[in-house]
């Protein structure tokens, strides 16, 4: 963070122990417009918005409103907060993400995942827009993600570690719940949603990939893959969130349809496909009850 209270951009980075201090100033400034304290935390991603329908919604912060948070600039991410209930259930919900492409640091990346933490969250739900690596996973494919790669070359816990929150070595074995992705199909088999599960890999982007880094992909293990989430998750766990997630398959990876990439087309494929994934999240929180 700068003295004058804009984010560090394009190579400055945000080390754990520097984000309690950034934390009471987000809570704060949140803490002016609610008081309302989340159990659950929900990302959405490009395209993804449209689950903030179903919300009562108490307060709507804008990104660019909060100490040291720029404006979204990725297409299809409305980059605010989002402060009610889904399902009878206190939430937070992000409209969108910070990326890495965007040349902001992991540290800003993974802020508004552990100011949820701060606020009261116990879970987060992770979402996103996804290229399809796996053949089996068309266009449309909602997939849990079981385990992710990251593949940045960039991790949100390097530098000075911060001991109250979380540890310097944190455990990711089990990064992605099972329990809660047990609770992810069966709101998927409620709501006659199918389900499919699989590896999300997480690149940096803003390129999408060639079909010889598709095919690595697929080597490695990789069901999708998107240019998010994978810093998410590691530093959800680190702070002490339990994690789930899903990535909607907007369109196959390069190589395995011989259409151009755009980000049109994912934000298409998010459109589509969106709504069935919003009735999924939403039941799943039901599922979790008022506590």
């Amino acid at each position: 963070m700068s003295e004058s209270g804009e984010p560090l951009v394009h190579g400055g980075e945000i080390y754990p122990a520097q984000q309690s201090d950034l934390l009471v100033a987000l809570e704060r400034a949140v803490r002016l417009r609610t008081g309302l304290r989340p159990r659950i935390g929900i990302v959405l991603g490009s395209g993804l918005g449209g689950l903030a329908d179903a919300i009562e919604v108490e307060a709507a912060i804008p990104f660019e409103e909060l100490p040291g948070w720029p404006a979204a600039t990725a297409p299809g991410h409305a980059g605010r907060l989002l402060f009610g209930h889904l399902a009878g259930v206190a939430v937070v919900v992000q409209q969108g993400r910070f990326h890495l492409y965007e040349g902001y640091s992991a540290g800003l990346v993974v802020q508004p995942v552990l100011l949820m933490r701060r606020l009261g969250a116990e879970i987060l739900v992770l979402t996103n827009a996804a290229g399809g690596v796996n053949p089996d996973f068309g266009a449309g494919t909602l997939m849990i993600i079981a385990d992710h790669l990251n593949l940045t070359g960039r991790h949100p816990l390097m530098g000075p570690n911060d001991d109250e929150l979380g540890p310097r070595f944190p455990d990711m074995t089990d990064v992605w719940d099972s329990e809660l992705r047990a609770g992810l199909r069966r709101a998927g088999t409620a709501e006659n949603v199918a389900l499919a599960e699989g590896v999300y890999a997480c690149l940096t982007g803003p390129s999408y990939e060639t079909p010889a880094e598709v095919r690595m992909l697929r080597t490695l293990g990789a069901d999708a893959v998107g240019m998010s989430t994978a810093l998410e998750a590691v530093a959800a766990r680190w702070s002490g969130l339990r994690v789930c997630g899903v990535s909607l398959v907007t369109n196959p990876g390069a190589g395995l349809s011989t259409s151009a990439l755009s980000h049109e087309e994912v934000l298409a494929g998010a459109t589509t496909a969106g709504p069935r994934l919003a009735r999924v999240i939403a039941r799943f929180v039901e599922g979790l009850g008022p506590v």
